[in-house]
């Protein structure tokens, strides 16, 4: 398959600032030494605890946040190489779902107005090309073109959302990161939500990673799935295999944390898992996950396992394998 995006030993840190005179300097290890490459076409869903670098990860990929170390590449160009002319053109191409649909909508401007902006910032069409193309897009994406000269706050969450569906659908992008752009809305919303992308998928061949802290959501759409854990990935397989064969105990951990329908359905689940994430400024040594890993051997405390492929497409970082 063709590779569309390719994240090499990606690391993106953030220097908080002390309060006391002389101290040093404490580092945030937010994303830690990341590789994974996403095929055209595909949905990849990144999943894992709140605090994990999820979201860190999708905003430096597209250039959002400053990387610290490592590549990443669109259709093999460097995206921290661009020039400014190029890196515009790339915009194009790659587009952002926020979380929140209403902070992330201007509550001053115009519905219209603001599916306008883009496509006059890249001086794409006329005043009438733009406005069939806003009517277009928000038919699309549910909502009657009557309404755009209504401002956000007179929209549902919902519509708010599919709204800025319709913002990033403007410049006929190939490649959308969707973060936690369903967390914010009622499960029935969500619901209806997640199948429109599904049909946007369908019908425009977009290339999608979809990131969510709901391992059921990421389940529903994605095709591929990346597990999480403190700024590293923990487990990677398709979705069919990680959901029938998850091997890490992190991974088990989320899938244990499910509601079971069936009573015999609990009688394999591991102990709930304890405590907080820990701190990416100060990691356990070892396995991250080791101070919360049911699993744990004295070997997971001294030494970080490697990301080993245990089967075909299907890798984990854990001792145990």
């Amino acid at each position: 398959m063709e590779k569309i995006l390719e994240v090499k030993n990606l690391k993106t840190y953030f220097t908080l600032k002390s309060e006391k005179f002389g101290a040093k300097p404490e580092v945030v290890k937010a994303v830690n030494d990341l590789s994974f490459e996403v095929n055209k076409g595909e949905i990849l869903g990144i999943v894992g605890e709140s605090g994990c670098g999820k979201s860190t990860l999708g905003k430096t990929i597209l250039k959002l946040n400053h990387k610290t170390g490592g590549e990443i590449l669109y259709k093999g160009n460097e995206i921290f190489d661009l020039d400014a002319e190029d890196l515009k053109d790339m915009r194009r191409k790659m587009q952002m779902v926020f979380q929140d649909p209403f902070s992330s909508l201007n509550p001053r401007k115009k519905v219209g107005t603001l599916l306008a902006q883009p496509l006059l910032i890249h001086k794409l069409g006329s005043k009438e090309e733009i406005d069939v193309k806003i009517d277009k897009v928000m038919k699309e994406v549910g909502i009657n073109p009557v309404y755009k000269g209504r401002f956000p706050h007179q929209f549902s969450g919902g519509q708010r959302q599919r709204i800025g569906i319709a913002r990033a659908l403007m410049l006929d992008p190939e490649f959308i990161i969707c973060d936690e752009a369903v967390s914010a809305l009622d499960v029935s919303i969500q619901a209806q939500v997640l199948n429109l992308l599904l049909d946007l998928h369908d019908k425009y061949k977009f290339t999608y990673i979809f990131i969510a802290h709901d391992l059921a959501v990421v389940e529903f759409i994605s095709t591929r799935i990346i597990v999480m854990y403190l700024g590293k990935i923990v487990e990677t397989a398709d979705k069919k295999e990680l959901v029938n064969s998850h091997l890490h105990p992190y991974t088990k951990a989320l899938f244990d944390a499910f509601p079971a329908t069936d009573p015999k359905g609990r009688e394999n689940r591991d102990p709930v898992l304890m405590g907080d994430v820990p701190s990416p400024i100060n990691p356990p040594s070892g396995c991250y996950f080791h101070p919360r890993c049911p699993r744990v051997m004295d070997k997971c405390k001294l030494e970080y396992p490697e990301l080993k492929e245990v089967s075909s497409g299907h890798k984990a970082a854990c001792w145990l394998y």
